[in-house]
């Protein structure tokens, strides 16, 4: 009998039950008084995946910039959450530039990004769960208005939510983590690499208050305080960046960091900086 042949009780044809066998372990069942066999689906349990198989199922160039800052503390993430059969946790900052309408290039990005958590749902049924942040108090900073900030994030957590992601804001996370006198001294003066590198992004985004240099510092002081209520609120999670290493020192320190592509394979321009015209708009940000 071949693998899927079906199986039906010679005993009683005139139900016209069948049964379909397929090529796993069969078991017994009883079917008023008799016994018949019945394929049993097999599905592995959480302690026979291994974390490492999850990790290569997104840890490759298809998706990252350069190599994780600490494969370690990502196959802990990971395996906590294969324990309890658990999605493996993702947060992710989300800007804003100067667009404030959702467009082609944040669409882009969530399909690559939904690409990403495919990638991990076919090695491992739970998936993954990934959490935009919108950094409403950086573009604050920048001079944009309420107005345009609102707008924009509620037409990128649409789009989130279709795809099976969540959002929330970093101004919330700060705010709760304040409330619950968790908030941090300010670290010391910003390294000058960092500083450097803050302020050529300023000269290009920063649109509010006082000089570069100075959106520059408050931006740095900001982040530090932050990345701690990220960690507070997310402790378990992995941190996605579509930034290089040399801006880990922004990042939840206690969070291991995936650097990440943020259009497709070889594009890392945050999608909020860019417009539709992607090849005229990665000239302009470049």
């Amino acid at each position: 009998m071949s693998g899927c042949d079906r199986i039906v009780s010679k005993e009683d044809t005139s139900t016209n039950a069948q049964i379909t066998a397929c090529p796993q372990p069969f078991g017994n069942k009883a079917v008023d008084g008799r016994s018949i066999q019945i394929a049993v689906p097999v599905t592995p349990r959480a302690k026979e995946i291994a974390p490492e198989k999850v990790l290569q199922a997104f840890n490759t160039w298809a998706f990252k910039r350069e190599q994780p800052d600490n494969s370690v503390a990502m196959l802990q993430s990971i395996s906590k959450s294969i324990a309890v059969r658990n999605p493996v946790p993702f947060v992710l900052y989300w800007g804003k530039g100067p667009r404030s309408n959702i467009d082609k290039p944040d669409f882009e990005c969530l399909n690559y990004l939904a690409a990403f958590t495919h990638r991990i749902s076919k090695t491992y049924a739970p998936g993954a769960a990934l959490r935009l942040i919108f950094t409403d108090t950086h573009a604050e900073l920048n001079g944009h208005s309420s107005q345009n900030i609102r707008q924009y994030f509620d037409e990128v957590a649409d789009g989130a939510r279709e795809r099976g992601f969540e959002s929330c804001w970093l101004g919330d996370l700060t705010k709760a983590a304040e409330a619950d006198n968790t908030s941090p001294l300010i670290d010391g003066t910003v390294p000058e690499p960092t500083f450097q590198r803050l302020l050529a992004s300023a000269m290009k985004w920063y649109r509010g208050n006082g000089s570069c240099e100075e959106g520059a510092l408050e931006y740095y002081r900001m982040n530090m305080v932050e990345k701690r209520a990220v960690e507070r609120a997310f402790p378990d999670s992995i941190f996605i960046t579509f930034n290089g290493s040399e801006f880990r020192g922004l990042f939840p320190q206690s969070l291991p960091i995936f650097y990440m592509y943020s259009l497709r394979k070889g594009i890392s321009i945050k999608p909020w900086f860019l417009f539709p015209d992607t090849a005229a708009c990665e000239q302009r940000a470049s």
